[in-house]
């Protein structure tokens, strides 16, 4: 079976279903639960998100293009992430070590990744390359009001919404491409949007976000009815793609959209759009805030962070010339 398994995997026409490190093989299942081995996938399969796993499906493909096996050594994977060392990120190469080892325990094989040899050599990494995230630029208040005068046509009333909406609610742009008109409820106060799924809610649960009316031009409630009046947009996803010919798309906006739109609309300002994401209205809703004197729990409380050393990061650097030491001296 090691052997059959070997070459299928290094085969470079193998599918991503065949490399799947959450695809159980019939093989690692105890004798008596093999007839229920697709009712374990199925939960299995449901565990994690789409998003997740293509992203370990990637690391894994990267792998076997590299030249691994599975199953491999520890020997083996310990050289494949020295030889990544140079032209990946720390966090990359963590999780695919993670992705591999997956790969191996649920074909029934010993998990390399568990070896001393490798997270040894994992530490080491660590220590040379450093583990600090890649951190994109918010778009903080003053960005966006100057991103507005030129949005104009239908297609503009599009980015309005989106930006506003975007940043005002805090959400993160797949929650964002997601959203469907029946998730809007109009009240009194503004919008209220129900989040049905989000990135720390794989679970389902949910939750509500409020929108209140915005006390200037630039209010995301407006812009959102707008937006939905102009395109006549009844049902189905609330952000779509605008033709030439001002033809509305029936499909959702791409996550990969929000970052092109918002990189876009930098550039046009001045920005540097290679700093710009789609995470970039997220972060400038918390800076904003932090900025502006709003409690750290109202701001938990809008964008969901379940922890607050979460928004740590946001806090030290809208505050980093609060109160600055040097300022009150020089």
């Amino acid at each position: 079976m090691q052997k059959s398994l070997k070459l299928s995997l290094r085969n470079s026409g193998a599918t991503l279903s065949e490399i799947d490190p959450w695809c159980l093989s019939p093989q690692s299942i105890a004798e008596p639960l093999s007839a229920d081995v697709n009712c374990i996938q199925r939960f299995i399969t449901a565990a994690i998100s789409p998003n997740t796993r293509r992203a370990y499906q990637q690391d894994l493909q990267d792998f076997l293009n590299w030249g691994g096996t599975i199953p491999c050594t520890a020997e083996i994977l310990a050289a494949y992430v020295a030889g990544r060392a140079s032209s990946l990120a720390t966090a990359t190469i963590t999780r695919r070590v993670v992705g591999i080892g997956r790969a191996h325990t649920t074909q029934g094989f010993s998990d390399p990744s568990k070896a001393d040899l490798v997270r040894t050599v994992l530490r080491g990494v660590r220590r040379v390359n450093g583990t600090a995230q890649r951190q994109v630029a918010p778009l903080i208040k003053q960005d966006v009001m100057d991103i507005l005068p030129s949005l104009k046509n239908l297609r503009g009333s599009r980015d309005r919404a989106l930006i506003l909406l975007g940043y005002a609610s805090a959400l993160r742009r797949s929650e964002l491409v997601a959203l469907q008109v029946i998730d809007l409820e109009n009240v009194r106060e503004g919008l209220v949007i129900h989040l049905r799924r989000s990135k720390t809610d794989q679970e389902g649960q949910g939750r509500k976000i409020a929108i209140p009316w915005g006390r200037t031009s630039a209010c995301p409630v407006k812009a959102v009815h707008t937006w939905l009046a102009s395109a006549a947009i009844e049902i189905g996803p609330i952000f779509r793609a605008v033709g030439k010919s001002n033809k509305v798309s029936d499909a959702a906006l791409s996550p990969q959209s929000i970052a092109l739109i918002l990189k876009g609309h930098a550039q046009k300002i001045g920005l540097d759009s290679t700093q710009i994401s789609g995470h970039s209205l997220r972060s400038g809703l918390v800076t904003s805030a932090v900025q502006a004197g709003v409690s750290v729990h109202k701001i938990q409380q809008q964008t969901g962070h379940r922890s607050l050393d979460m928004l740590a990061r946001y806090v030290r650097d809208a505050n980093l010339f609060e109160g600055n030491a040097s300022g009150a001296l020089l």
